[in-house]
């Protein structure tokens, strides 16, 4: 049987990584990574010897021959759990496509972390990663205008006075967020308060980022009562059964009683 594994590794302290993890780092045949220097590290500081092949977004034919040449792979990003944010996704769909079995250890990742130290909600939220650039990045931007759950992001220090303008015209400049770095390591950070704080706090930002915005309570639009009850009216609706599908409608229940009172009596 063909196995791909997918190893987390630690996201800062080397100590993070999980005792499966190393087993499987010493039992594969060969480590895929993204980075082969940062790779080692880790290995080197566990003593194993495992040899390593960079996989990463510019080597796609070298994954082919990487699957088609061993039957049990390890595959490693720089820092955290494969696959997200990272090219072991398309790795896993190759893999699937050639037969192999995938499995995904459990380990390190740099959001769960953030998310739950944060203070914000955390029973409904989203992930999005990397914002894109050019079009896509409005796009997703204009998306988060709707978007009523907590929303966790990533960001590199060079462009997150840019991301935290542009959080700040769609939630305005006291809507709640937290910022984490360096989880795990010395200097590690969550800073909490309001967007326009955080911009005014983080003017020369160092380290990866781990954004948290609280949920944004999205107003609803309330149907026009009226022309819904003209049109179910011709319907031939009315009384009690008019009532109901006005609220299912999403009219609230005393006002779509009200118009089928006035329907009944017009």
């Amino acid at each position: 049987m063909r196995k791909l594994v997918l190893v987390p590794t630690p996201i800062g302290h080397l100590a993070d990584v999980t005792l499966r993890a190393l087993e499987v780092l010493k039992q594969v045949e060969v480590v895929a990574c993204e980075d082969t220097r940062r790779t080692a590290k880790l290995l080197r500081h566990y003593g194993i010897a495992t040899p390593l092949v960079r996989v990463d977004q510019h080597t796609p034919d070298r994954a082919e021959r990487l699957l088609e040449e061993h039957a049990y792979v390890a595959y490693a990003s720089d820092a955290g759990t494969p696959g997200i944010s990272d090219p072991g996704a398309e790795l896993v769909a190759r893999a699937l496509a050639k037969g192999f079995r995938v499995e995904v250890l459990p380990g390190p990742t740099a959001f769960v972390p953030a998310l739950v130290a944060s203070g914000l909600p955390t029973a409904r939220f989203v992930f999005e990663g990397f914002l894109p650039t050019g079009r896509a990045r409005r796009r997703r931007l204009e998306a988060l205008t709707r978007e009523e759950r907590t929303v966790v992001l990533y960001e590199a220090p060079h462009r997150l006075a840019r991301t935290l303008d542009d959080l700040i015209a769609i939630y305005g400049p006291d809507h709640p967020v937290a910022l984490a770095r360096e989880l795990s390591k010395k200097h590690e950070e969550v800073w909490r308060g309001t967007l326009a704080a955080a911009r005014a706090r983080f003017e020369r930002p160092r380290g990866e980022f781990v954004i948290v915005l609280g949920p944004r309570e999205v107003p609803e639009e309330r149907p026009d009562a009226a022309a819904l009850a003209a049109e179910l009216g011709e319907a031939g609706l009315s009384g009690r059964a008019l009532a109901e599908a006005l609220e299912a409608r999403g009219v609230p229940r005393n006002e779509a009683r009200r118009w089928a009172y006035r329907k009944e009596k017009a």
